[in-house]
C-alpha cells in the first residue's frame, strides 16, 4: 500500500513538473510575441510624427565650418522615450488581459503532444519594466563625410506569474530612428562618445 502510495506521490510529482515546463514555455513564445508587437506599436504612435536628425541633435561650427561640438536636444530625446516607454508599457497590459491559449495536449507533459486537443485560456499576470535609450553609431563615408545614425533601444524586463509559476525573460527591439551624413572632419571625441546618456525606466 505504502509502495502505491509513493507511486503515485511520484507520477503526480513528475506530472506537475513537466506540465509547469511546458506551460511556461508556451507563455513565455506567446508574450514575446505580444512584446515585439506592443513596443513597435508604441514606437511607431510614438513617431507618428516624424523626427528630424536637427530635432535630436545640433553640431556647432566656427567661421570656417569645422565642427566645434555636437549636442543632444535632451528635452525631446527624453519625451520620446518617455512616451516609447509608456506606450509600451500600456500596450503589454492590454495585449496580455485574455490571458494566453494551451492546447489540452500541452498537459500531457509530452513536447509531441503540446500542439494537439482542443484550447483553453490560462490567465497570466505580466510585470515588466521596461527601458529606452538613445544610442548613435558613426561611420565613415569617404573623405571628410560621416554617417550619423540614431537608434532607439527599447528593452522590455518581463516576469510572468501563472498559477504554474513564474518566467522570466528580456527582450531587446532596436529601431533606427534617423540618419545625417556630416561633411566635415568629426573629432574622434564624438566617434567614440555616447551622446544619448543612460535611458529611460519605467517600472509599473
Amino acid at each position: 500500500m505504502t509502495l502505491v502510495a509513493l507511486l503515485l506521490i511520484g507520477l503526480v510529482v513528475l506530472a506537475h513538473v513537466n506540465i509547469t515546463g511546458v506551460l511556461k514555455s508556451i507563455a513565455e513564445a506567446s508574450m514575446r510575441s505580444v512584446t515585439t508587437v506592443a513596443v513597435n506599436d508604441a514606437i511607431y504612435d510614438t513617431l507618428d510624427d516624424g523626427v528630424r536628425y536637427e530635432d535630436l541633435v545640433t553640431i556647432e561650427r566656427d567661421g570656417e565650418g569645422n565642427i566645434l561640438g555636437i549636442t543632444s536636444n535632451s528635452f525631446q530625446i527624453n519625451r520620446i522615450a518617455r512616451d516609447a516607454a509608456y506606450m509600451s508599457q500600456q500596450n503589454l497590459q492590454r495585449m496580455s488581459e485574455g490571458g494566453v491559449e494551451v492546447p489540452l495536449g500541452a498537459l500531457t507533459g509530452i513536447e509531441a503532444w503540446a500542439g494537439f486537443g482542443p484550447r483553453f485560456r490560462v490567465k497570466i499576470i505580466p510585470i515588466s519594466n521596461v527601458e529606452c535609450r538613445f544610442v548613435s553609431e558613426f561611420e565613415q563615408e569617404g573623405i571628410n563625410q560621416t554617417k550619423h545614425s540614431i537608434y532607439l533601444e527599447v528593452v522590455a524586463d518581463i516576469s510572468i506569474v501563472m498559477p504554474s509559476g513564474t518566467s522570466n525573460f528580456a527582450s531587446l527591439t532596436e529601431v533606427l530612428i534617423c540618419e545625417s551624413v556630416i561633411v566635415g572632419k568629426v573629432p574622434e571625441t564624438y566617434l567614440q562618445a555616447d551622446l544619448f546618456g543612460d535611458g529611460y525606466r519605467l517600472a509599473p
